[in-house]
């Protein structure tokens, strides 16, 4: 027995039509800037996934070292295990990314062993890709107080035929979110793996919206908003599973609790989207303003955004020697948009001030509001 579909009440079905129609404007929103969606904001969100599940973890990075990661980039600044950690979670995604929407994936126990193996085989103490063979207690560290205590290592593989089996039914009243919601769920409870389970779940929650016809992985993805609200996150967990492994409890407010992450990242995502036109628009004026080339735009949105820009990624984006890349950047470092950090094949560049004024005038920092208080409200 494992946590059961819960039964939804009419409030919920509102929520999850109003995050219907968020991603109803997300799609529209892609499909009116397709090339901006496949470059800086598909890595953006992806970048911010990375960053948002490991931290849930201890695996701290910022948002630039995020990016490099996501990028294959060397992050120096990172300790090794992090980035190993970042580079194993990247993989995985990356995997889920190829084969959400290929019909001939099968979403079955192997394919969440093999998902485990590629964001935890830097490690191989970990048994990654297989079943642990031993009880397992989650422990809280600055107390020393265990916190839950999982089923039995035998139970372990009859539990996850039962999850496998729970998100690929085809029931009429079965929602793809709240299934997606349950598979996070279970994974979590029934901690399947001696380490990794919670970056497991959130990544199989993300497959299964995805293989579902929901949306990409990329903008479905909750992770990110799990990163910003870890305590809140940790706590519903623990209200619902008692401490232990208690597969009769009602789900409904873990359900409850994924659906307002949804409805909040999908407005992040839409706010986000915003931002970027703004801050494009007026680096695109900007740049015509002083007669640079259109190719310009992209590594000075990148820095106007907190990244790092570099000779060799601007190269391989726009298919350009080293010569004309040197040069766009030491002009747009002369004119003071850019400005170069370190030396020789260290060398990077980041924003300079007229493009950092730029970004905080386009800077909304509102907080998205809770979709079951607009639901008891009418919308």
């Amino acid at each position: 027995m494992i946590y059961a579909y819960p039964t939804l009440e009419p409030i919920d079905r509102d929520v999850l039509g109003m995050i219907d129609q968020q991603r109803e404007l997300l799609r529209f929103q892609v499909s009116q800037s397709p090339s901006r969606w496949q470059g800086f904001l598909r890595k953006n969100t992806f970048a911010r996934a990375v960053q948002g599940s490991n931290s849930i973890e201890g695996y701290t990075a910022n948002l630039a070292e995020a990016m490099a990661i996501v990028d294959d980039e060397r992050a120096d600044t990172l300790e090794d295990e992090t980035a190993r950690a970042l580079t194993g979670y990247r993989n995985a995604m990356t995997y889920v990314l190829q084969i959400h929407d290929d019909p001939y994936t099968v979403l079955d126990d192997q394919l969440i062993r093999s998902l485990h193996f590629m964001m935890m085989s830097y490690d191989l103490r970990k048994l990654p890709g297989q079943w642990r063979p031993t009880p397992v207690l989650v422990v809280h560290e600055p107390s020393g107080e265990t916190v839950y205590e999982g089923p039995d290592a035998q139970s372990v593989p009859g539990l996850m035929a039962e999850l496998v089996a729970q998100i690929n039914r085809t029931g009429a009243g079965d929602d793809a979110t709240v299934l997606g919601a349950m598979a996070h769920l279970n994974l979590a409870m029934i901690h399947p793996f001696r380490d990794g389970n919670g970056r497991m779940a959130r990544a199989l929650q993300s497959f299964v919206l995805a293989k579902r016809g929901v949306t990409s992985p990329l903008f479905s993805s909750i992770e990110e908003w799990l990163g910003r609200n870890t305590e809140a996150y940790y706590a519903i967990l623990a209200k619902v599973g008692q401490g232990a492994w208690n597969p009769g409890n009602d789900a409904l407010p873990w359900v409850r609790f994924c659906l307002t992450a949804h409805y909040q990242q999908a407005a992040t995502l839409m706010k986000r989207n915003a931002t970027v036109s703004r801050v494009w628009g007026e680096i695109e004026k900007l740049r015509r303003r002083l007669g640079l080339p259109e190719r310009c735009d992209t590594p000075m949105v990148d820095a106007a955004f907190g990244y790092r820009v570099r000779n060799q990624r601007y190269r391989e984006d726009y298919e350009i020697s080293d010569v004309v890349a040197s040069r766009d950047l030491k002009r747009l470092t002369d004119l003071g948009l850019l400005e170069a950090v370190g030396e020789k094949r260290g060398r990077h560049y980041i924003a300079g001030a007229p493009l950092r004024e730029i970004a905080g005038k386009a800077a909304d920092r509102s907080r998205a509001p809770d979709p079951y208080e607009l639901a008891a409200r009418g919308g």
